[in-house]
C-alpha cells in the first residue's frame, strides 16, 4: 500500500486545513485509515481514524474542530482541520492498516504517508 499526502501549510490561529491522503495499491485489504500527528519533541499521536465499515475515533483534544472523513471510491481520507491552534503545530501523517487473514491466523500491518507540515502561528 502507498500513501500520498496533499495539503498541510501555515495558517493564522483560527484558520482551517484540509489534508487528505490517497492510498493505492493492496487498497482491498486496508480496514482503517487514519492521520496522526508528530510534534517536535513529543511522540507520534493519534488524531482521527476511520475504519472500512465507518467507525470513527477522534482525539480528545481535537474533537469538535477536527472532522475525518473518506472517500471509499477514491481510496482517499480527509482531515478537515477548523479552529485551528498553535498546539496543532506538528507534522502529520497519513496511515493504513492492513489487515492480511490467512488459515494460519491474522496479521496487521501498517503503512505510513510521508508527512506534511502543518504550523499554526500569527
Amino acid at each position: 500500500v502507498q500513501l500520498v499526502e496533499f495539503g498541510g501549510g501555515s495558517v493564522q490561529p483560527g484558520g482551517s486545513l484540509r489534508l487528505s491522503c490517497a492510498a493505492s495499491g493492496s487498497t482491498s485489504y486496508i480496514e482503517a485509515m487514519g492521520w496522526y500527528r508528530q510534534a517536535p519533541g513529543k511522540e507520534r499521536e493519534l488524531v482521527a481514524r476511520i475504519t472500512s465499515s465507518g467507525v470513527i475515533n477522534v482525539e480528545d483534544s481535537v474533537r469538535g474542530r477536527f472532522a475525518i472523513s473518506r472517500d471509499s471510491a477514491k481510496n482517499t481520507v480527509y482531515l478537515q482541520m477548523n479552529s485551528l491552534k498553535p498546539e496543532d503545530t506538528a507534522v502529520y501523517y497519513c496511515n493504513a492498516m492492513v489487515v492480511v487473514r490467512t488459515i494460519e491466523g491474522k496479521s496487521e500491518f501498517n503503512y505510513w504517508g510521508q508527512g506534511t507540515q502543518v504550523t499554526v502561528s500569527s
